[in-house]
């Protein structure tokens, strides 16, 4: 009869995979916990029309939201690397919490718009972080939990799926937004994010996983110099990020103006949802790329395909093309995003994984939210066909990240010459 010594040989256990290592939890807990993010924007602006009627006002109070995030986003990100994930989330979750709680209070009370405002901002300040310390969690359990001739292959999948989660969410979470203002209450949004981020941000932080960005040895976290964030290679991410962020924002309100001019204002969410959607799934598809298709080659790929997506929108009032349009831009949208985090990883400095995902994941939604309130204003003004020239030109931002990043892999060519 054979041992148990001989049953269990070491080359006999089963080689660990990300999903036995984080748990069956951890990716529906993630998910859901980065869709108060999503919402927080278009509830904001929702509510602050439905309780001001001010559709100018909405849209500056969704531009603070942001202008919150893309001050405070980043030091949320470094406070998670230099105290841990756990603590950081814990308190920013309560505080957000108290800040849409207080946003929902003060739009119909007679408090001045400047109030309303600093709530805004607040919001915006405390946002949690997820979904670049999602990415920061799982970046640094690959790197040193999964070595082998399969971490490349696991990485390029998991950034495919965060990417494609990112997707699911901020197509999904303005969704939410409308569906819960129209069948209950403008403030209903705000108090869905409240409940989620308080159940679901709350179990992210206490996640077990949230220990596996600290160190466990008495000795303290090694961390690069804070200047190493601050390098073009980290600015040209952070700038096509902020693109995509800028793309997304400014496609809703274009799509809304043309929908508002054609009698079907309703069906913009739904259109738009065509782009987003194609996104997500074609996000997980860069999972499958040969490590030989380089990062620098898939952004000067899809780049170029995205502008040309916005450029035939631009160019007609068919909605038919623009659904063709739409469809263009979702298969690279994803990719394009994916290839940007894949870059944002790869450039972060040591210990900084959080910090610089978090530049990144506030990119986005800095982008967004600047994009809702300056093309609301522009289409309002200038009308449509000038608010649907703006996607082409957040398009042709994201194109320049593409062609700036080549500076970047030249220069660190040069730099893999002179220590050889």
């Amino acid at each position: 009869m054979p041992s148990n010594e001989t049953r269990t040989r070491p080359d006999q256990i089963a080689a660990p995979t990300l999903l036995s290592i984080v748990g069956r939890t951890y990716f529906p807990i993630a998910c859901v916990a980065r869709l108060p993010y999503a919402m927080v924007v278009i509830g904001v602006l929702t509510l602050v029309v439905a309780g001001r009627d001010s559709l100018s006002l909405g849209g500056i109070n969704s531009a603070m939201v942001g202008l919150g995030t893309a001050i405070f986003g980043s030091f949320i990100g470094a406070a998670a690397d230099r105290w841990g994930q756990r603590r950081v989330l814990l308190i920013v979750g309560l505080l957000n919490s108290i800040a849409l709680i207080f946003m929902a209070w003060v739009v119909f009370s007679p408090l001045p718009d400047s109030v309303v405002l600093i709530a805004a901002f607040a919001i915006g300040a405390t946002a949690p972080q997820v979904a670049p310390m999602s990415r920061s969690r799982l970046v640094e359990i690959i790197m040193s939990k999964l070595n082998g001739p399969r971490q490349q292959k696991i990485f390029n999948g998991t950034m495919a799926y965060e990417s494609a989660a990112d997707e699911f969410v901020f197509v999904f979470g303005p969704f939410i937004v409308g569906l819960l203002a129209t069948t209950l209450h403008p403030v209903a949004p705000i108090i869905g994010a409240v409940i989620m981020t308080l159940v679901f941000v709350s179990s992210f932080a206490l996640h077990p996983t949230g220990r596996a960005v600290v160190s466990t040895s008495a000795q303290p976290r090694v961390q690069a110099p804070a200047k190493e964030l601050f390098t073009f290679g980290v600015f040209v991410v952070v700038l096509g990020v902020f693109g995509i962020g800028l793309v997304f924002g400014s496609t809703l309100t274009a799509l809304t103006s043309l929908t508002n001019d054609l009698g079907r204002p309703e069906e913009a969410g739904l259109i738009y949802g065509i782009m987003g959607i194609g996104s997500a799934i074609l996000a997980i598809t860069v999972a499958v790329f040969s490590p030989r298709y380089a990062l620098w080659a898939r952004l000067l790929s899809f780049a170029p395909l995205m502008l040309i997506g916005a450029v035939i929108m631009a160019s007609s009032t068919s909605m038919a093309i623009v659904v063709i349009a739409l469809l263009l831009m979702g298969c690279v949208v994803g990719p394009t995003l994916v290839t940007l985090f894949s870059l944002a990883a790869e450039r972060s400095p040591l210990g900084r994984s959080a910090t610089v995902m978090s530049m990144a994941g506030s990119a986005i939604i800095v982008g967004q939210s600047m994009a809702s309130a300056v093309n609301g204003i522009l289409a309002e003004e200038a009308g449509t066909s000038a608010a649907m020239a703006v996607p082409m030109a957040a398009s042709a931002l994201v194109l320049v990240a593409g062609l700036l990043n080549l500076i970047v892999g030249k220069e660190a060519r040069k730099r893999d010459l002179v220590h050889s």
